[in-house]
């Protein structure tokens, strides 16, 4: 089962989708009503906007925690591998593949890892440790191997899980395994 904050985060992931607007988007919303009490923003984001109450909830929740101006993409992804410069080599040959996979990717970085989508999540990037960068890969109905493992407590988004501790593992194997999980997101 998720954990409140991976639910939280699922959420998240989909404010466009759900809301028809990015989270930015709803932070300019936000500071400009010049509310400052959670329950006034929720009310006027149910009101005004139509946003459902679990969205408004974290809408206001997010805002209200300082999350209304988010780093910038580029900030987020150094920040994940500022004091890991070892695997940065690796994500940027995992994205370079993804990249040759057609339209509609999109990367959306979090503090902790980047959310590779397709419609929905198909995949994500994670310097877990100092000498190793986690694939979270969406294979549903897969079965794991020994080196495609089942998600487990690793991250609830994804299904499977492969460890990376070198560059050679980014080879054709995992490729495949996230071109696929690419064509069944989209």
């Amino acid at each position: 089962m998720a954990s409140p904050e991976e639910m939280a985060q699922s959420m998240r992931n989909n404010i466009p989708e759900k809301t028809g607007k990015q989270q930015l988007e709803w932070n300019t919303i936000i500071k400009a009503s010049q509310l400052n009490k959670h329950g006034q923003i929720v009310k006027m984001l149910k009101t005004d906007h139509g946003v459902t109450h679990g969205f408004a909830n974290l809408l206001s929740s997010d805002f209200l925690k300082g999350d209304s101006e988010p780093a910038s993409d580029s900030d987020l992804v150094n920040s994940q591998y500022e004091k890991k410069p070892d695997l940065k080599p690796i994500y940027d040959k995992l994205l370079k593949a993804v990249e040759k996979f057609g339209k509609g990717f999109e990367q959306a970085p979090k503090k902790a890892y980047v959310s590779l989508r397709h419609k929905k999540q198909f995949a994500l990037i994670q310097p877990s440790t100092k000498a190793r960068v986690d694939v979270g890969i969406n294979l549903k109905g897969e079965e794991p191997t020994e080196r495609l493992e089942a998600s487990g407590s690793f991250n609830a988004m994804v299904s499977h899980r492969v460890r990376i501790t070198d560059i050679k593992q980014v080879d054709k194997e995992l490729i495949n395994w996230l071109k696929e999980a690419y064509k069944r997101a989209g």
